[in-house]
């Protein structure tokens, strides 16, 4: 796992100086958190690449940027290659010699070898700039799921890409204007939807994208697509047995490594599995990290406990106090190079760091949910096409007037806030429906929030078109398995990879997710609909090909979100930093937020009317963004 870095002239004629070298430089220090234990520049004719490397194979020969062997190849790499070691036995039968035992040389001679279509044999977590200076040409490419991060922008005749938007503050010269249409996309998603940036000049590659720079003509094409849902003919049993396997190798590919290693266990189903798992093929005791909270509605470190002792891991757990992590929220936020609402960064952060303090390497339950029906929502979702069905009259004049009068809890489960976003999905067309059950600033909310609203954005299919054009990507799919792909395509990329890798790296900590294998994720996208959630009962097949491994007091236990009491400590310890960030004179520094309409929606919060904690932490969060992202 590493950092990197770089500029391009487009002009081939154009040789880059000491001044872009330094560039380079200052961009890859920005980010040395993603890359301790070693640094590099490669400078040549138009072309500088930059390096920060946290080792992790080949501890003593994987420095980069790497050089092929015969010298016109070079390289700069983020992430790991899972099948590296089959890879390079493969390319040694074609002729290829290696002068490391790394993966980064592996891509190198698979392009060699393969040129573009070396992608097609790479799994792994990876995001990668090979510059080829036989033909001029710069190769770029991410991988499926967007594990991991690439920002580019196109300024003065020259290409500049890095790992973090943070790295081009670093390069004089750079224009950066704020896009109001990706202002709103932000309000809406608690997230900016790749490929778009909050910045007009700066794009993002998208997942499973390769990147052509070549005679100045610039082109992106996807590599790879999902297998559409509901694909694979299988029996139940069948697929069980091909689940594990598939699992279990997942699970040992992402053991290798030269440093040591561990996994987060917050004592779920899905770190469940991988500890289980990592235990059957480890001769050693493995090490787990958990964390707590006071708060008994947010806690669940006595799961993780019951599964440590199961699989007889050498455990680690740390419980937090409430001013911990309200003291952390801010900060964490802050160091985010991204605006992004979702809360759960600072426990993510904390357990990040705890973990670092043991292991380099930590295995993850990342994707799970999203690919086998995890949340709530895919049963709200179904729900809601039966809820639709009974009488308008009992629907409007009834039911929802009753739900309406639930009061507005702070704990964990608040009921109000589920029914009344239920029945607001419920009203919607499909492609909606799911995504405004996650959304933080509705268009309405958004029309009297915002000072000079871009009109067209309003329209739904124009401020969620990521969410339609996904929807949309399986047209002959049932609505079900169309809501998967959505959720694939948007959520887990756009908020849960971007969340861990930001929290992992800022402490130097490499995470891997087996449930995002290659070839396992494309086994379980293609699976029916019902193997993944079958009437209230989610992840029904994944909880039925492991019922042999699990605890049962696991097996069958709620899904808990990795979360903390947003909302009643907007009430209490973080007020203060809420009536400063959302206060007048703070909202006067850029104009483009209503103070009356804030301050009635922080009035409506504080007396406990509505849980408002979604869209005033939204709020904040880009204050915090803008504080430390812009000049003004």
């Amino acid at each position: 796992m590493c950092g990197i870095a770089g500029i391009i002239a487009l002009d081939e004629r154009v040789l880059l100086s000491r001044e872009d070298e330094a560039s380079v430089r200052a961009m890859t220090d920005a980010i040395a958190y993603r890359g301790p234990d070693g640094s590099g520049i490669l400078r040549v004719n138009n072309v500088c690449l930059g390096h920060r490397r946290l080792s992790i194979i080949d501890l003593a020969g994987g420095a980069q940027p790497m050089l092929d062997t015969s010298g016109t190849l070079s390289i700069v790499f983020n992430g790991e290659i899972y099948n590296f070691r089959e890879l390079r036995q493969d390319l040694e039968a074609r002729g290829a010699s290696f002068a490391t035992n790394s993966d980064t040389e592996v891509i190198l001679e698979a392009y060699r070898v393969w040129g573009r279509d070396c992608l097609d044999h790479l799994d792994g977590m990876f995001a990668f700039v090979l510059w080829d200076d036989g033909k001029k040409r710069l190769f770029a490419a991410r991988d499926r799921f967007g594990k991991k991060p690439l920002f580019y922008t196109i300024q003065g005749g020259r290409m500049l890409f890095a790992s973090e938007m943070s790295c081009f503050r670093h390069v004089p010269g750079l224009s950066f204007s704020l896009d109001p249409q990706a202002l709103m996309r932000y309000l809406a998603y608690q997230c900016v939807p790749c490929p778009q940036t909050m910045f007009r000049e700066f794009h993002q590659l998208p997942p499973s994208a390769a990147m052509v720079l070549e005679r100045g003509k610039l082109e992106v094409s996807t590599y790879w697509e999902a297998p559409q849902s509901s694909s694979l003919v299988i029996g139940e049993e069948e697929a069980c047995e091909e689940l594990r396997r598939l699992m279990r190798r997942a699970v040992q590919r992402r053991m290798v490594a030269d440093v040591p290693l561990g996994v987060f266990l917050s004592g779920g189903i899905d770190s469940s599995i991988v500890t289980g798992l990592m235990a059957e093929c480890s001769s050693t005791p493995i090490q787990s990290f958990s964390i707590g909270f006071h708060e008994a509605s947010y806690d669940e470190s006595n799961y993780a406990r019951l599964v440590s002792q199961t699989f007889g891991t050498r455990h680690y757990e740390k419980v937090f106090l409430e001013e911990d992590c309200t003291d952390i929220l801010p900060r964490v936020v802050s160091a985010m190079d991204v605006p992004m609402a979702d809360a759960s960064a600072a426990p993510t952060w904390l357990l990040s760091k705890m973990t670092r303090e043991h292991v380099t390497v930590a295995l993850g339950g990342d994707g799970s949910d999203e690919l086998w029906a995890g949340y709530e929502h895919y049963v709200g979702f179904a729900r809601a096409q039966r809820y639709n069905r009974v009488p308008a009259f009992l629907r409007h004049h009834i039911i929802e007037p009753l739900c309406h009068c639930l009061p507005a809890s702070q704990g964990y489960v608040n009921l109000r806030l589920a029914t009344d976003t239920f029945h607001r999905a419920a009203k919607l067309p499909p492609w909606m429906r799911i995504q405004s059950m996650l959304t933080a600033c509705s268009a309405d909310l958004q029309e009297v929030l915002l000072n000079n609203p871009d009109k067209s954005m309003l329209e739904l299919s124009t401020l969620f078109r990521p969410t339609l054009d996904a929807y949309n990507h399986w047209r002959n799919a049932s609505d079900m398995d169309r809501t998967f792909y959505t959720y694939i395509r948007g959520f887990l990329l756009d908020d849960i990879l971007v969340k861990v890798d930001r929290c992992s790296m800022l402490n130097s900590l490499e995470v891997r997710a087996p449930f995002l294998d290659r070839e396992l994720a494309e086994f379980v996208i293609s699976l029916p609909a019902h193997y993944k959630l079958r009437g209230l009962r989610r992840k029904y097949l994944l909880k039925k090909a492991f019922a042999y491994l699990l605890p049962k007091k696991i097996l069958h236990r709620n899904k808990r979100g990795f979360q903390i009491p947003v909302s009643q400590w907007l009430r209490g310890r973080l007020r203060p930093l809420m009536e400063e960030l959302l206060g007048e004179d703070m909202l006067a520094k850029h104009n483009f937020f209503n103070p009356v309409e804030v301050r009635r929606l922080m009035q409506a919060h504080l007396s406990g009317e509505r849980d408002l904690r979604i869209p005033l932490w939204t709020l904040m969060v880009f204050q915090l963004w803008w504080r430390n992202n812009t000049s003004s």
